[in-house]
Parts: C-alpha cells; structure tokens; sequence
C-alpha cells in the first residue's frame, strides 16, 4: 500500500503562484509514475502531469505547459507541484496519484494510488 497526502493548497489572486506537495508513505518504491490530476464539480479528473521515477521525465497537459512544473524527490516519498501565473480556470481540487505501472499515462484509471486531494482556488 502507498498513502499520499496533498498539502499547499489555497485562494490566491489570478498571476499568483502556489506549490502543492504531494508526501508520500507505504511502498513508495513499488511506484514507477505520479501524476497530478484536478477536478471541478461535475468533471472527471483531468490530466495535470505526470513524473517518472526512472529518469525524472515529466509531461503535461496542453492548458499547463510552461506555467505548471512537476520535480520529484529522489527517494520517491515526495511529488511537487509548482504553479505559475494561475488562472481562474486553475480553480479545482488537485490530487496525486501513484502508479505502479511504468506507463506515464494521461488517464486517471491507470493509477493505483490516490490522496485526498487539495483545494486551489484562483480569484479574478
């Protein structure tokens, strides 16, 4: 089992930053991907980014490329999520995931582990 805890979120103006981090616990090694996903009311989770543990490679959805950067710790116990120049639409209950597989996939039902999720919310 691997427990994932999500922390740093908050209200911020529009152009603001936030850092969300991820800690992760349990059988953290057993992990190959994580990835951030954020959810409004009434939606799926949608795609934020991913992180690979092999080689640190990281991939984003289109709408964050350039204003939101993922990095990880190396001992896999923790996932960072920095956020530029937030935007109104950024407003959603971000969550990290963990996967056990070594596909970097764009698909919430392709990982294993999930947090709580934390709220961002992004005021205009």
């Amino acid at each position: 089992q691997v427990q994932l805890v999500e922390s740093g979120g908050g209200l911020v103006q529009a152009g603001g930053s936030l850092r969300l981090s991820c800690v992760a616990s349990g059988r953290t090694l057993s992990t190959h991907v994580m990835g951030w996903f954020g959810q409004t009311p009434g939606k799926e989770c949608e795609f934020v980014g991913t992180i690979r543990w092999s080689d640190g490679s990281t991939q984003y959805a289109g709408s964050v490329k350039g204003r939101f950067t993922i990095s990880g710790a190396n001992a896999r116990n923790a996932v960072y999520l920095q956020i530029n120049t937030l935007k109104p639409e950024d407003t959603a209950v971000y969550y990290c995931a963990a996967s056990l597989g070594r596909v970097s996939s764009v698909q919430h039902y392709d990982y294993d582990y999930w947090g709580q999720g934390t709220q961002v919310t992004v005021s205009s």
